[in-house]
């Protein structure tokens, strides 16, 4: 059956003005943002603050032990700089779950998805409208703190380095490139899992299992097990590409318009 793009907009169009009306879900995404730029933003003024203080060389020291003591405010801001993107991937990839747990767990709930199931749409259409539903909003979000994100930090970090840290080209490369395939990781995770629950929230519980990883990688390299760089993060967007690709044909293999009807009609 041919892909009809008109349907899968008109799927997005009927998603996002459900989204617009969930304020408690609204809530949910703004909380996010606020989290991925106010914390970070602290940690650099608490550098910036008193930079000749001595437990910033000992801190310095455990990473990198040629650290010189008046450079060490600046190696830690960078570090934790570029340690904080594994962190800030967590938005992009949760804000979907948030979005996708609602749109099909939750239409559900609301005993709205069986007509759409109904429809001349096809799998591929609803698959495809309900994903742009979440990625949009997603991919706008994330760009929006990042912008928030370079100009806090900036701001708080002149009196330190005299110039602008940010936007660098890892964070650009990452926001722009890696923060999509997160998103569209996230938004396929819960799109196959809200596919087999009934509920909304278990669908958010366990799609949300998926951020565990992320947590691991980060805890690694805040031990120093694990030394981020822009080509430590190159690799990690490439391994979620092939799992984005896995999970797109999984995903239209999976979602049974015809099961779904009968198990939940």
């Amino acid at each position: 059956m041919s892909f009809r793009p008109r349907r899968a907009l008109a799927v997005f169009w009927k998603d996002f003005l459900d989204l617009r009306k969930n304020r408690g879900l609204l809530g949910s995404m703004a909380v996010i943002p606020c989290v991925m730029v106010l914390v970070p933003t602290l940690m650099v003024w608490a550098y910036v603050r008193n930079p000749d203080d001595p437990s910033l060389r000992v801190m310095a020291r455990y990473y990198e032990v040629s650290v010189q003591s008046a450079d060490a405010a600046r190696f830690l801001i960078d570090k934790s700089l570029t340690d904080w993107f594994g962190l800030f991937l967590i938005m992009p990839l949760f804000i979907p779950i948030l979005i996708s747990s609602s749109s099909v767990a939750g239409e559900k709930e609301r005993r709205t998805l069986e007509p759409l199931l109904a429809s001349p749409a096809t799998s591929l259409e609803i698959v495809v409208g309900k994903s742009l539903a979440a990625l949009l909003p997603a991919v706008l979000v994330s760009f929006a703190a990042f912008v928030l994100f370079c100009i806090s930090v900036d701001v708080v970090a002149w009196k330190l380095v005299r110039g602008p840290l940010l936007p660098n080209g890892m964070w650009i490369f990452g926001v722009v490139v890696i923060a999509p395939l997160f998103a569209f990781l996230g938004n396929g995770v819960a799109i196959l899992i809200s596919a087999r629950v009934g509920d909304s929230r278990l669908a958010q519980q366990l799609s949300g299992l998926v951020s565990l990883p992320i947590l691991g990688m980060v805890g690694s390299q805040v031990a120093g097990v694990l030394r981020a760089g822009a080509g430590y993060y190159a690799i990690v967007g490439a391994v979620v590409l092939l799992l984005d690709l896995l999970l797109l044909r999984a995903t239209i293999r999976l979602f049974d318009r015809e099961r779904l009807i009968s198990r939940w009609s």
